[in-house]
């Protein structure tokens, strides 16, 4: 293919600017939960459900629009769910009652699906030398969105009320609908077969009965009859959908395709990296906000804690702008076991010298270029390792796992840091370190998976293994 054109570039915005509207509400409404809560005269705990409902929803779409994407074309299945998220915006915007809002977030959620489109796209439009630049940048965007929606939130909100919040992605939604109509051709593979109702049924099923506790289980107890009936539930429902794919003619999610020492790996970190992702980054905020009263907290405003992120931010968007250039160096499993160390390295830093504001700045930084080498290795390393007219499904699969990842992470710290502190109280330094320097393993954990899992890459047209194996787009077998 030739080389970046002004067509391909231009896609490229158009796609990118559709991701951002989604990116920005990710954790758009966490900051502003008690607002919710104070607004409509319900508890915390209810008004959670507005960010729960997101995180499920997100969930349950992105594997299986990836798949619809892939049988009836991306482009079309991209715009569809930008107008559902565009959707979601207004009614949540006008939501006058907590059940309503919660639906506006269901919708919102379903826009989890625009970025493995959105890769899918990618690879449709970009030339091959440029792909993992493309996917870079747009992982980047995907990190930032989600950074920048916690640091937004609070300061949008005291300037247009919470309904307001809603405004900005409502605008990069129609923005990157116009955007990809005019700009995004209709082009790419097309794979053959079907939807299977009975897997996404199952699909569907066991991920509701996983992230529910995961999401309530700090709240419910995690011994209580609810938490460990849905953790079973969601048990044999994964057993009963691996079944349902490995027989199917036509399956959701091609199961062996996953298993290739191509794939697994990178899916198997990528969980692990969610679970280091969230569980420092999400409460890097009230880490630094514990008051100096503790004996050990900064005790920063919630303005001056967004600012402490911004060199996160800031990381994140270099190395991930820079991906494609870093390819071209450096094989992007060593890219993504570079990005996992280093997340594990920003942690660390910030639990020995947590005292110094600047120190835990810098820290943020490293674990920021951790991030963004993680995420745009990860997704550019699917896209060429698995067929064109599978790669919705695929890079649905690596985005979902790392959303398990990080409401696994997330649960895990909730429990460790607040699980034994009574209400009114602060949480200890130590409770933090524990929980930190686990999920610092869990890092470490990815990198080693994958650099020591290596593939075998196989010539689709020849079956012959490849030499360069992070450097060809043919499909991997499993060896």
């Amino acid at each position: 293919m030739p080389t970046s054109t002004p067509s391909s570039r231009a896609a490229f915005a158009a796609i990118a600017i559709s991701v951002a509207s989604l990116a920005l509400l990710q954790n758009l409404v966490i900051p502003v939960i008690p607002l919710i809560a104070s607004d409509f005269g319900v508890t915390a705990d209810a008004a959670s459900w507005t960010n729960t409902a997101w995180l499920i929803a997100a969930a349950v779409a992105t594997p299986l629009l990836g798949r619809i994407g892939d049988l009836r074309g991306r482009r079309n299945t991209f715009l569809v769910v930008i107008g559902v998220v565009a959707l979601g915006d207004i009614i949540a915007s006008f939501a006058a009652n907590l059940p309503v809002l919660i639906l506006a977030r269901v919708l919102q959620g379903v826009g989890g699906a625009l970025f493995p489109l959105a890769f899918g796209l990618l690879r449709d439009v970009m030339p091959r030398e440029r792909l993992t630049g493309a996917i870079g940048a747009t992982s980047a965007i995907i990190g930032i969105g989600g950074a920048a929606g916690s640091v937004l939130a609070g300061p949008l909100a005291a300037l247009l009320g919470w309904h307001g919040i809603f405004a900005v992605p409502f605008i990069a939604a129609v923005a990157g609908i116009v955007l990809t109509v005019t700009l995004v051709p209709r082009s790419g593979a097309r794979a053959e077969g079907r939807v299977n109702a009975l897997s996404a049924l199952l699909l569907s099923g066991w991920l509701i009965a996983l992230l529910v506790p995961l999401s309530s289980g700090a709240r419910w107890g995690w011994t209580s009859p609810a938490t460990l009936g849905l953790f079973a539930a969601a048990v044999i429902l994964m057993a009963a959908w691996v079944v349902s794919e490995l027989r199917s003619d036509s399956p959701l999610v091609d199961l062996r395709l996953m298993a290739a020492r191509a794939i697994w790996p990178v899916n198997a970190a990528a969980l692990l990296i969610g679970v280091a992702a969230f569980g420092f980054w999400g409460y890097l905020p009230q880490f630094l906000e514990t008051p100096v009263s503790s004996g050990w907290g900064l005790g920063l405003t919630v303005q001056a804690a967004g600012i402490a992120l911004l060199p996160l931010l800031v990381g994140m968007s270099a190395v991930g702008f820079a991906a494609g250039a870093i390819a071209r160096v450096v094989p992007l499993r060593v890219m993504m076991a570079l990005g996992a160390l280093l997340m594990a390295g920003g942690v660390v830093l910030a639990v020995a010298e947590h005292t110094a504001l600047i120190t835990i700045a810098i820290a943020g930084g490293v674990f920021g270029l951790g991030i963004g080498l993680a995420y745009a290795s990860a997704a550019s390393i699917i896209v060429e390792s698995v067929p064109a007219d599978r790669t919705g499904i695929a890079t649905g699969v690596n985005a979902n796992l790392r959303t398990i990842g990080s409401a696994i992470g997330s649960a895990f710290t909730t429990a460790v840091v607040f699980g034994s502190v009574a209400p009114g109280d602060e949480p200890g330094f130590d409770s933090y370190t524990l929980a930190w320097l686990t999920i610092a393993g869990a890092a470490v954990v990815a990198a080693v998976i994958v650099l020591a899992v290596r593939p075998r890459r196989v010539d689709a047209a020849t079956a012959r293994p490849l030499e360069t194996a992070d450097e060809s787009p043919a499909f991997a077998e499993a060896a």
